[in-house]
């Protein structure tokens, strides 16, 4: 079941074409990973996605529910709209939506490559920031938490319960009013993924999380995205460098090289592609055998 379709997405900066009419899909429960050497377009792709960047071709639809609802994908698309919400299922074309609504209605979670939690805060604090709407809301936008209603002290209370949940599954429940800048790396790269979580995504979007892991950390980080995939259903779409977590864990790849993408599919086909092999070696297609044989390949 297709989660995410992206169709001939363009980005351009003035003359500088940083994505070429992309195409791919993302499934349900699948971890699909984005690599390709620096200066590919992967953050850029990632960008357009969650609304930073509005993209200057092409579209991008995030559906769940009921699957039926992409039958309205044209229809949507030729009456201007951001998007589809029924009883059925929802339908978001997300090349039109803003940065704030692309995760609070398309429930499209992200992380960055550098950690972006609230040092100052409390570990266990940095997960109910992620849960201000659904407080916000059960407020009435304050005025109800001023009062004390029951409401919002039951809305507060699931908030708590939801926190401690996350820490518990990354072992953090003893730490929950330490600083999170007090975190090892590891754990505030394990944080900032419960942190997302705890927003109820449909799309987790991990921007090089192994950034900075040594391989213990890494495996340690490949087992948890694994058990988010199989326990909560959750899709993953993943940038990342460490090709040891994208062969382990993905089950889709795909491969950018300035831009355009030059290799789809499965981790094994995509790892013995020459068109990837070239890319990553920085030598032409005809060349690999030729490199391959004086590195020892």
């Amino acid at each position: 079941m297709t989660l995410l379709r992206v169709e001939h997405l363009t980005m351009r900066f003035g003359g500088l074409v940083a994505i070429n009419d992309l195409s791919f899909t993302a499934e349900r429960g699948h971890i699909t990973a984005l690599i390709g050497p620096n200066g590919a377009g992967k953050t850029t792709v990632f960008n357009c996605i969650t609304g930073f960047y509005k993209p200057s071709e092409g579209r991008m639809a995030l559906q769940f529910g009921d699957p039926a609802v992409w039958d309205e994908i044209e229809a949507l698309t030729e009456r201007g709209q951001r998007g589809l919400e029924c009883r059925a299922g929802s339908l978001f074309l997300l090349e039109r939506m803003p940065d704030f609504l692309v995760a609070q209605k398309a429930r499209v979670a992200r992380t960055f490559q550098n950690i972006r939690l609230f040092p100052g805060m409390t570990v266990l604090e940095n997960l109910l920031v992620a849960q201000h709407q659904p407080l916000m809301r059960a407020s009435g936008w304050s005025v109800l938490g001023m009062l004390g209603l029951p409401s919002y002290a039951r809305a507060e209370r699931a908030a708590i319960e939801k926190a401690r949940l996350w820490l518990d599954r990354i072992g953090l429940t003893e730490r929950a009013d330490d600083p999170a800048g007090a975190l090892p790396y590891g754990a505030q790269r394990e944080l900032e993924i419960a942190r997302a979580m705890c927003t109820d995504p449909v799309l987790l979007c991990l921007d090089e999380p192994a950034a900075g892991l040594n391989p213990s950390e890494s495996a340690e980080l490949a087992r948890f995205l694994r058990t988010l995939r199989n326990e909560h259903a959750i899709s993953i779409l993943l940038i990342e460098h460490d090709m040891s977590v994208v062969m382990e864990i993905s089950d889709h790849v795909i491969v950018l090289d300035h831009g355009v993408k030059i290799a789809d599919g499965p981790p094994d086909v995509v790892r013995d592609d020459p068109k990837v092999i070239a890319a990553y070696l920085g030598v032409e297609h005809d060349e690999v055998s030729q490199v391959e044989a004086e590195v020892g390949l």
